[in-house]
């Protein structure tokens, strides 16, 4: 038998630093993405600040935890709210409070592996909170109207602002005319909604990560956890990306000549940097300002994640064939993505074997018995 580690007696600071060290190990050999770790990051100097640095982990108790969860969820969202100016702003929501969660836990988990607890306090913290409330409108998918025409409007060049040209954006939210990027907002568009990768993944796609042959043009995708899956691009997605390398991407990485990894990167922002999620959410939204107001809707790039898997299932295609595309390791994970097509259920009860058989009435000697192809048998006695 192997003895369990002796208790060292750390601190929260001494023991989070720590384990944010083996957390970016991990992330340099592939089996954390640099998302997960920035999460990890943040909530857990989150946690640092909430607990007390000095603190003694071992000290912490199932009631603190809830205390640590408590608190956290009624503070605002530093991402998006900056508490020192507005204390009394909104707080997080259950499924925010629960990633907090789940990274604490994963903390406590590594401190008992490692000696530094007793016991994990998680153990006796009270369970995560269900997540409730409305829609997340903004993350579902588009119908296949509305998607081809987020895809059109992404494929034509916006119109000139009007307005002074020392602004960057005109009064619409129109870009100045120098700053266009058109053929590679095409290029993000077309890849999220025809391939639906995360948008972590376009972000961090590199151009060799492509391969592209006269017959063919694979994308090796660096997902979750290290995984890499290859997809192939259809014809037209395959000359939109050799648009863009031709005609836009070298002179946008001339203006930032020995920057190592703008050189590798695939999409580049105007002033030549690996462009990031948060740049790819901003011009989701452009584009979606510009749609037809018929089909405009507020939509994030994971719920064009969900329209592609979505748009797949309605064409037929199998489940499991949907999720190697989309990367989820479990089909079970890739049906939370699927959601419900409009008419796809009357059209279900309409084509069902037994809706033909119904009479139409009834009659004075009560149904009639019918077979599987909606002949009328007998009349029932």
């Amino acid at each position: 038998m192997v003895a369990p580690p002796r208790l060292r007696r750390v601190t929260v600071a001494e023991a989070v630093s720590t384990y944010l060290s083996s957390v970016s190990a991990e992330t340099l050999r592939g089996v954390l993405s640099p998302t997960t770790q920035r999460n990890y990051e943040r909530d857990l100097r989150e946690f640092s600040s909430l607990a007390g640095p000095e603190t003694v982990l071992d000290d912490i108790t199932g009631a603190d935890i809830d205390d640590f969860l408590l608190r956290y969820q009624i503070t605002p969202d530093g991402r998006y709210t900056d508490p020192r100016t507005k204390p009394d702003g909104p707080g997080r929501s259950a499924a925010t409070v629960n990633r907090f969660r789940q990274s604490v836990s994963r903390f406590f988990t590594h401190a008992a592996r490692d000696g530094w607890v007793q016991a994990d306090p998680m153990q006796w913290a009270a369970p995560p909170a269900r997540l409730r409330g409305g829609l997340r409108v903004a993350r579902t998918a588009l119908s296949a109207t509305a998607a081809q025409a987020l895809l059109v409007t992404a494929s034509t060049k916006p119109r000139p602002a009007g307005a002074s040209a020392s602004t960057a954006t005109g009064s619409a939210g129109h870009p100045r005319p120098d700053h266009d990027l058109a053929v590679r907002d095409r290029l993000i568009i077309a890849l999220l909604l025809i391939l639906g990768p995360r948008v972590s993944e376009v972000a961090r796609a590199d151009v060799d990560d492509f391969v592209r042959e006269p017959d063919q043009t694979r994308w090796r995708i660096k997902g979750k956890g290290g995984t890499v899956r290859t997809v192939s691009l259809s014809e037209p997605l395959a000359r939109a990306l050799d648009e863009y390398l031709a005609a836009l991407r070298p002179s946008l990485l001339a203006r930032r000549p020995g920057d190592a990894d703008a050189a590798r990167a695939l999409l580049l922002t105007w002033r030549g940097r690996r462009i990031d999620a948060q740049a790819i959410r901003a011009l989701l939204n452009r584009c979606v300002a510009r749609m037809p107001e018929e089909y405009r809707r507020a939509a994030t790039p994971h719920a064009l994640r969900h329209t592609t898997a979505t748009l797949l299932v309605a064409q037929g295609w199998d489940v499991k064939v949907i999720a190697e595309l989309l990367g989820h390791a479990s089909i079970a994970t890739t049906g939370v993505y699927l959601d419900r097509i409009e008419g796809e259920l009357a059209a279900a009860i309409r084509s069902h074997p037994l809706s033909t058989g119904l009479p139409a009435e009834m009659g004075s000697e009560g149904l009639l018995e019918t077979d599987i192809d909606g002949e009328n048998v007998a009349p029932r006695a």
